[in-house]
């Protein structure tokens, strides 16, 4: 098959989950004997600034089609630009399926469809749910959720409240996918001690964007009632939410146990993960939170919010409080650091996750899908 990506901000890169995604679906698809085109945005990284420069050189990656699309760096204009510019080039690429993902660029879905060309939506979170958003870019994203319900061939969601959530408000059926892990390679504290003084055991871990819906400063609230002498760490950069990191970076200069790596990728991040005690997502809104399994497959302690999404995920294999309570998370913190038996073993953590969280097993079932969709074959949802 000859299939068209589009929707992330640009692979290789950890910005998000949504790049995470279409980085491995892409390349296993590749491995499949696939023709893969991934449609890049050329805008510039506000994660990783130092990654621009090798991102826009790259022709191929991994075996897979790389197309860089000018954008704005209006975050306002910027996914109806860059939608808009990749889908006309998908028109002309003969592709036998395009693959949407999230909800903005889902808007330009109606295009291919009105051409007769296959396609397939992702829904990986009700986006307009994100605080970082004002009253246009919020429209705009229910309108691409709208589209992606009204003209997809299918849909895929990530959560099976999404699922019904999509049931509910447009009669719609969808397929649920998870996502999947890699099998995890352990190193000891190399990096992350001589950069950030951290030892194995002796801090406690959230990694991810700085955004508002993660819950950060939940976190650092509720840290800096617990009379610990382990480290907090906040390791991620920011994403359209300047005022928002000044107020995480502002809440965390008041104590000196935090430490702000920043955004980290590669060997800095694994060490980050191998080593520390607890990991936490205190998020407001996810889709399928990438991070909470990636802390799994290492074998992680995990405390998260009580959110839908999170108890999908986990199940009875991580800790929760209830979401946006302050009082609730410092609770649950001394708890976990105070009793680490509350906490499945590393044995059985992982094992959970690997059986369930399986990326061969997610690019199976989409290829699958795609098949189907190219077919018209009626499918079964098995995952």
């Amino acid at each position: 098959m000859k299939i068209a990506m589009i929707g992330h901000k640009r692979i290789p890169s950890r910005e998000g989950g949504v790049e995470i995604v279409v980085e491995e679906l892409a390349s296993r698809l590749v491995q499949m004997g696939h023709q893969v085109t991934v449609y890049n945005r050329m805008g510039r990284n506000v994660a990783d600034k130092n990654a621009d420069r090798e991102a826009h050189k790259l022709k191929k990656y991994k075996g897979i089609r790389i197309v860089h699309v000018p954008t704005p760096d209006l975050k306002a204009l910027n996914a109806v630009v860059y939608s808009f510019i990749a889908t006309i080039g998908a028109l002309l690429g003969n592709y036998d399926v395009i693959h949407y993902h999230a909800e903005g660029p889902c808007a330009m879905l109606v295009i291919p469809h009105m051409f007769g060309i296959r396609t397939v939506a992702t829904i990986h979170g009700l986006d307009w749910q994100r605080a970082k958003w004002g009253g246009f870019a919020t429209r705009y994203l229910k309108f691409g959720e709208w589209i992606a319900a009204r003209y997809a061939d299918e849909v895929i969601v990530l959560s099976r409240n999404v699922q019904q959530y999509f049931l509910d408000k447009y009669n719609r059926e969808t397929i649920y996918i998870p996502n999947g892990v890699n099998q995890t390679e352990f190193k000891a504290p190399d990096r992350i001690a001589k950069n950030f003084g951290l030892e194995k055991d002796k801090y406690i871990l959230y990694l991810g964007r700085i955004v508002p819906e993660k819950g950060i400063t939940y976190l650092l609230e509720a840290f800096s009632k617990v009379d610990t002498d382990m480290k907090l760490v906040i390791a991620g950069g920011a994403s359209h939410s300047g005022d928002y990191i000044d107020q995480v970076k502002e809440m965390a200069a008041k104590d000196d146990r935090v430490v702000m790596t920043g955004f980290v990728q590669g060997d800095t991040l694994t060490e980050l993960f191998s080593n520390c005690y607890l990991y936490v997502l205190p998020s407001d809104i996810e889709g399928m939170p990438i991070s909470l399994l990636e802390a799994m497959s290492f074998g992680r302690k995990c405390l998260a919010s009580d959110i839908p999404e999170n108890k999908e995920a986990c199940c009875e294999y991580a800790q929760y409080f209830k979401k946006s309570n302050v009082e609730d998370l410092r609770r649950m913190l001394k708890e976990s650091i105070e009793h680490p038996d509350i906490y499945h073993s590393y044995g059985e953590i992982t094992f959970y996750c690997y059986k369930r969280f399986n990326w061969n097993k997610v690019t199976g079932a989409s290829a699958k899908l795609y098949i189907d969709t190219i077919l018209n074959v009626e499918r079964i949802n098995n995952v």
